[in-house]
């Protein structure tokens, strides 16, 4: 993985598990041990289906990079929609607390994106390829 995929990978996970720690330690305090694991497993769950859908995303840019936006938009629709299909799953559960396992997925969700769309804009990406300009030398 080039280290500019690590950088951005990097600037999501560490606000999104700064949040989940702040999230599992307030929920602990609110609905004790259940509440902490809930929050826990909310934030595991974001970081890790959110991890695989960059680097998918990361792969497809590089093979397919015709197909980067579109396959950038189908990839959050369906993120998205399995982890509302996670919140409908557990709803019933007794494993955890329901309520800090939705709050902290949906929190740790909204700081990835946001911490993902700022890494995006500060990344000093290229246009072009300056390595494939198609001029032969």
């Amino acid at each position: 993985m080039p280290s500019s995929d690590v950088r951005l990978l990097l600037s999501a996970v560490v606000p999104t598990a700064a949040v989940g720690v702040i999230a599992t330690v307030i929920s602990g305090v609110v609905a004790g041990g259940k509440g902490a694991l809930g929050a826990g497993i909310g934030t595991l769950v974001v970081l890790i289906f959110m991890g695989t859908g960059l680097f998918v995303l990361q792969r497809t840019a590089k093979n397919l990079p015709q197909l980067f936006t579109a396959m950038g938009m189908m990839l959050y629709a369906a993120q998205l929609l399995l982890l509302f299909a996670l919140l409908a799953l557990f709803k019933k559960t007794t494993l955890f607390d329901f309520k800090a396992f939705a709050f902290s997925l949906i929190a740790a969700t909204v700081v990835w994106a946001a911490a993902q769309a700022r890494a995006h804009m500060k990344a000093k990406t290229f246009y072009v390829d300056p390595k494939n300009t198609g001029s032969k030398q």
